[in-house]
């Protein structure tokens, strides 16, 4: 026998195709089936559960009440954010400053403002009368309202989040950015404009989305001082028909929705700024 006839099986056995198993994970899939059987149940136990009463929900949740408090909450979430990020951007600015005074001041009010709970400034402002009866000759009872109040309250309250937000974003470009921008001689806006702030956008967005969702969702404690945002709408409603829990879940179902959809802006505003450093295969 040759030496050739005796290299053909071995280069066959060689070339011949490595069939790869996959590894089987019985605990993934039991984990999967029993989470998918529990969350089975709670919507089941949800939906058919006559205590939420799904036909008064369907009632109220398009009622003119219901979608003027839905207003005053949107109205009032992005009056705040522009204004939370107005004054955050400032301070951020005053943190990255050269000057001592401006980066003690504006740490100082970060950290006042992050210090205390939202709504022990909110009664603060709604009870200032009784600190500053007057300002500049005008009295203060008669100034500030509750929809006032509400603004001032969580726009100072934003405004010390979004500056660590917007501070976090400027730091996250690198130094060697500003400073090849720097060597091409272009002027400090341009820099800012066309260097700085693109970057920084990736880092900003996504906490910054996260914010406009927690502003939404936080507007419902300015119900406490009487601003008849949505929350305040339904409880207005349940007061007077005693049906708390389908007006609570028209209250829920309208949040849930809200948020959605923000969330989708978010993802697609990510994205939008994210050219260029996505990796591709």
């Amino acid at each position: 026998m040759s030496s050739d006839t005796l290299a053909k099986p071995a280069a066959a056995a060689e070339a011949a195709p490595v069939r790869i198993v996959a590894q089987r994970r019985p605990g993934q899939w039991t984990a999967a089936a029993v989470v998918l059987v529990l969350l089975g149940l709670a919507v089941n136990s949800v939906v058919r559960n006559d205590a939420f009463q799904w036909d008064v929900v369907a009632d109220y949740f398009t009622s003119a009440s219901v979608l003027r408090g839905l207003w005053l909450t949107l109205w009032l979430t992005a009056v705040v954010m522009v204004l939370g990020f107005a004054l955050g951007t400032l301070l951020a600015a005053g943190r990255l400053s050269a000057n001592p005074v401006l980066r003690s001041v504006s740490w100082g009010y970060v950290w006042l403002f992050r210090s205390m709970p939202i709504l022990v400034q909110l009664l603060l402002w709604f009870n200032i009368g009784a600190l500053y009866p007057q300002i500049l000759g005008v009295k203060t009872v008669n100034l500030l309202g509750p929809v006032t109040v509400a603004i001032v309250g969580l726009t100072l309250h934003e405004a010390a989040y979004a500056a660590e937000v917007v501070r976090g974003g400027i730091l996250s470009v690198d130094r060697g950015q500003i400073e090849a921008a720097q060597a091409l001689g272009l002027s400090r806006w341009r820099r800012w404009w066309r260097i700085v702030l693109p970057q920084a956008m990736r880092s900003i967005v996504p906490p910054a989305g996260n914010m406009l969702i927690g502003t939404l969702k936080g507007t419902s404690i300015v119900s406490v001082i009487a601003v008849q945002d949505l929350l305040y709408s339904v409880q207005l409603v349940y007061h007077r028909t005693y049906q708390v829990i389908p007006l609570l879940m028209v209250a829920t179902v309208w949040y849930v929705v809200v948020t959605s959809v923000l969330s989708v802006g978010q993802y697609y505003v990510e994205k939008y700024y994210a050219r260029g450093s996505e990796r591709t295969r």
